[in-house]
């Protein structure tokens, strides 16, 4: 790597393009094969890395070690994360592209790397990102419990060879292993052979060994914790499918979909009369030789035979991953999707149609809509006839029509389920932190309103509004773990800022040719003298200010940075003297790459500043800066403006030192409003130059008689004094170092991660400065007030509830039947123009099923973002009418029925990245609506049930419901009448 490159490596790396080439050959080029390593690498080191040598600039932005401290819940343990999603949280990288990565860039210290294996699951081979973590302790002494991690491919046996390892049993004695679920539920583990996927061993789980006692008996028949088991539950005499399910492990999609399904009465009663019996379907290639079939009607007979208070869903769970890979493991998955696979593989399972025929499709060329759509639905009930499409399948029309030829093609299609819009915003609100340009003012945070697809300028425009500041003095950054992940130019997009993101808009002067933006972080220094060696941490949150260029020396810098901390560092008064520490300054010079003042001496004699061997006036004896606060000797010369090249070095820490007779620093960049904050030694100084003044405008008449005949021996003794080799002069210089004193914090240069970085001689302004401000652990703790630099105000607009928008339904079911022009990913081919077109396309309904699925399109995905409606929309509990929408008005029996009641909901809670589902029923014996939460079932009532969370909706046709055959439970107290079922 070029030696002004500001990215430290483990070893010489090739050049950018080279990188990038080598990695992306090895990420296209790789298969996933059972045993192989891969690792997980943190997704914002691997973009910005990925940016870094796309750019091809070396001086560009690096992204330093790769650091994975985002995937960790602490950092003692390094336990990984849950429910960390694939290319949003991390990558995974084969292991010859990790090892490149970590020459190339080294990684953090102390951190493990995240290896994990290839595994070979049914159908699929995966990177087993999270192996199964169960929790291992023996039968009768179960609080020394043991955590250990194992693959699902592992089998049984070797859980129980290594909990003999662990606990020193021999590897020959005769023991039985039993699974304790979450739900303190126990299973036996009879068949060892079987693996852990198989078993249904989940992260979480308890296992317990128990062993045979010396007169062959076994400690219990069962472990103590069997209590209320299934056996035992026979007593109970419930309402049948008021029954919760358990939560294996992030599987309460899965529960929200099985709820909602038990509670569609024609499907329920078809399982439950054994119906399904005659009709599975073994030889369907489409099919899952009925395995899902039979799962699903375990567990619909164990919900409705009255005699549980929650059902394992277990072996449901396990075949859903066998035929399933996305499904496989215990990650979070959307209940929707599970229902469409869950549907489709039904209906293949039990699929009356054994050989399906070959059907050619054909469009309607003028013919009426009645026909074609009577022909579409034989032609289709000809390849596909079960209880699935007799209860969920309906008929939509297609209109598609082609913007050159004006070909209209219609067709005739089935569905299962409706998944309708709903209605987009176009603007969106924006939490952020304002940072004023007064040092004494706290951070405000505000909330403000923008266009979606608008700029970076629009935000600060919006802010300008509420803030008075103009947006030409507005610099906004993300701000994460204490640095600046990006500083944003004002004509970006929106889109690349998150609503999770810790936004932050700064107040600058405004910018110009004699100023530059200087990004400033605040880092603690530890020394470890054992080792000879110092570590930095960043802590606090960073600043941007702008800075004068001809202020850009460290003098200078100094008291402008104090300033700007003035509401939370506090200033040393004169009795509060800091003492330098010489050893730990030399400490830190030799195991960073900052550039020590005898450096910068050095330097400057190299250059000539210091011919005369005398030091610069404001510098110790032993060539460090003095603070700012603390008065020269004698009257200093105002320092000459550097160089620009000097100036870009010294905002990095680097600068040249002044050369002899140059003064500190500038006191007039500190603002007006930080007088207050000066030091008494300040104070001092002033007291002491008006005396000097004074004296020396006493009048002539007042000297005593023999002044005036000394003057010639006071000349020379004057002339002596200033002489670099004299005695005066050195005592001098070792007064001032006794007396000088060490400052709150020094100025290194560091690039955008704050590490350190060398300064090139060919470095300029127009990138970006970053300086970090290194502050002694002792100092930071007596001077740095922790509290108070954390403190933020809420701007009033914090507190104006966000108005939540309600649609109607029906304005969605509209919104689905709306002409919309086909994306360019999706053209169709018109037989026509004899090519693919952006065809403008119509769906209307025309035939509706017994129930009917509406899915809304909550989740909203576009090239740019991501996000969750949260939009409330009103839907009917009974009445809702499809007349005004189905194009079929008249059969031979009259107008179609159209009416619908609701009869489930199933809902979602939480954002994208994770979330939970619960559903609302109601029981079709009863009629009574239940909330169903996993293993807990509570009462609910009408009232409760339309919300923002709603996800999935069930509706029943009017004249197919049946009427309740039990009566209702009693009504409910004012808190609720609920059921929590728990085992123990």
């Amino acid at each position: 790597m070029a030696a002004n490159s500001r990215c430290p490596a483990a070893e010489d790396p090739p050049g950018l393009e080279t990188q990038r080439r080598e990695v992306e050959c090895l990420l296209r080029d790789c298969e996933l094969r059972a045993g192989d390593s891969w690792f997980m690498v943190d997704h914002r080191w691997y973009e910005q890395w990925k940016e870094f040598v796309e750019s091809g600039d070396q001086n560009s932005t690096c992204p330093g070690q790769i650091d994975n401290g985002e995937l960790f819940e602490d950092v003692d343990s390094y336990h990984l994360k849950e429910r960390l999603v694939e290319n949003e949280d991390f990558v995974l990288v084969p292991a010859e592209a990790w090892h490149k990565l970590l020459s190339w860039y080294g990684m953090v210290d102390q951190q493990p790397p995240l290896e994990r294996k290839v595994v070979d699951l049914p159908s699929t081979l995966k990177v087993e990102v999270y192996p199964v973590e169960l929790f291992l302790c023996l039968h009768g002494n179960m609080e020394n419990v043991t955590t250990a991690h194992f693959s699902r491919t592992d089998s049984i046996q070797s859980i129980q060879s290594a909990m003999c390892r662990v606990f020193s049993l021999p590897s020959t004695c005769e023991c039985r292993l039993w699974m304790k679920s979450s739900d303190n539920n126990c299973e036996r583990l009879r068949n060892v052979h079987v693996s852990v996927l198989d078993a249904c061993l989940s992260s979480g789980m308890t296992v317990i060994m128990e062993t045979r006692n010396a007169d062959g008996t076994w400690p219990s028949t069962r472990p103590l914790i069997l209590r209320n088991s299934p056996e035992e539950q026979d007593s109970y005499r419930g309402q049948p499918g008021v029954c919760g399910l358990t939560n294996l492990g992030n599987t309460c999609f899965m529960n929200s979909a099985l709820q909602c399904l038990s509670n569609t009465p024609p499907l329920t009663e078809y399982f439950l009369q054994s119906s399904y019996l005659e009709e599975l379907n073994f030889s369907n290639p489409l099919g899952m030789k009925g395995e899902i079939a039979e799962a699903y009607a375990d567990v619909i007979k164990q919900m409705w035979s009255g005699h549980h208070y929650s059902v394992v869903p277990r072996v449901f769970k396990t075949k859903v991953g066998h035929f399933a890979s996305q499904f496989l493991g215990y990650q979070q998955h959307d209940s929707q999707e599970l229902l469409s696979f869950l549907l489709d593989g039904l209906h293949e399972d039990l699929n009356r149609v054994k050989n399906k025929e070959y059907i050619e499709l054909r469009d309607a060329e003028g013919r009426p809509d009645q026909e074609v759509a009577e022909e579409a639905w034989r032609n289709h009930r000809r390849r596909n006839d079960s209880v699935i499409v007799d209860t969920f399948h309906g008929l939509f029309k297609s209109t598609l029509i082609c913007p050159q030829c004006q070909k209209v093609s219609v067709t005739f299609d089935p569905f299962c389920y409706l998944s309708i819009p709903l209605p987009v915003s176009k603007e969106r609100v924006m939490e952020v932190f304002f940072i004023s340009l007064d040092p004494y003012a706290k951070p405000m945070q505000h909330r403000v309103v923008v266009a979606k697809a608008g700029k970076v300028l629009d935000l600060c425009l919006a802010l300008s509004q509420t803030t008075g500041v103009p947006e030409t003095q507005m610099v906004v950054a993300d701000v994460f773990k204490h640095r600046f992940y990006k500083i944003y130019t004002p004509d970006e997009s929106l889109n690349c800022i998150l609503d999770r993101d810790d936004i932050f808009v700064y107040e600058c002067n405004v910018q110009s040719e004699q100023q530059t933006l200087v990004a400033l972080y605040l880092r603690e220094r530890s020394h470890y003298r054992d080792y000879g060696s110092v570590s930095t941490t960043l802590f606090g949150h960073p600043l941007l200010l702008s800075v004068p260029r001809a202020s850009c020396t460290q003098e200078a810098l100094y008291p402008i940075f104090l300033e700007r901390l003035a509401r939370y560092v506090r200033v040393p008064k004169a009795s509060e003297e800091l003492e330098e520490d010489d050893d730990e300054d030399e400490l830190y010079k030799s195991q960073t790459n900052g550039v020590s003042d005898d450096d910068e001496q050095e330097d400057a004699e190299r250059a000539g500043c210091s011919q005369s061997g005398a030091r610069s006036p404001d510098r110790s004896a032993n060539g460090r800066h003095r603070d700012p606060a603390v008065p020269s000797e004698g009257h200093a010369r105002a320092p000459p403006p550097p160089e620009e090249g000097d100036v870009h070095n010294a905002c990095a820490g680097v600068a040249k030192p002044p050369c002899s007779g140059d003064a500190g620093p500038n006191d007039g960049h500190i603002h007006a409003r930080g007088e207050e904050s000066r030091t008494e030694v300040a104070e001092e100084e002033n007291e002491e130059e008006e005396e000097e003044e004074e004296e020396a405008a006493a009048p002539a008449p007042q000297r005593d008689a023999g002044a005036q005949d000394d003057d010639d021996d006071d000349d020379d003794k004057r002339e002596e004094a200033c002489s670099p080799s004299s005695p005066a002069n050195q005592q001098a210089a070792k007064t001032r170092a006794c007396r000088r004193k060490k400052r709150l914090f020094d100025i290194q240069a560091v690039n955008c991660n704050g590490l350190e970085r060398e300064m090139g001689p060919d470095m300029t302004l127009s990138s970006q400065p970053y300086v970090a401000l290194d502050w002694d652990a002792e100092t930071k703790k007596r001077f740095y007030n922790e509290n108070e630099a954390e403190k933020y105000m809420k701007h009033g607009s914090m507190d104006v509830p966000l108005q939540q928008s309600t649609v109607q339904l029906q304005e969605c079911i509209q919104l689905f039947t709306t002409v919309e022009t086909l994306e360019e990913e999706n053209p169709w081919y018109c037989p026509v123009c004899k090519k693919h077109q952006l065809a403008t396309k119509k769906l209307d309904l025309w035939s509706l099923p017994e129930v009917l699925i509406i899915h809304l399109k909550r989740f909203s995905y576009t090239k740019f973002t991501r996000e969750k409606l949260d939009t409330i929309v009103d839907f009917p509990l009974r009445d809702l009418d499809f007349s005004g929408c189905l194009l079929r008005k008249t059969t031979s029996n009259g107008e179609p029925p159209s009416r619908y009641d609701l009869i489930a909901v199933s809902n979602h809670y939480g954002g994208l990245r994770d979330g939970h589902y619960t559903s609302y029923a109601r029981n079709k014996d009863n009629a009574q609506w239940y909330y169903f939460d996993d293993s807990k079932v509570t009462y609910a009532t009408e009232e409760q049930i339309m919300t923002n969370a709603a996800y999935v909706l069930f509706y029943h046709r009017q004249d197919k419901m049946r009427k309740p055959c039990v009566a209702a439970p009693p009504p409910s107290s004012p808190t609720g009448d609920f059921f929590f079922f728990f085992f123990f």
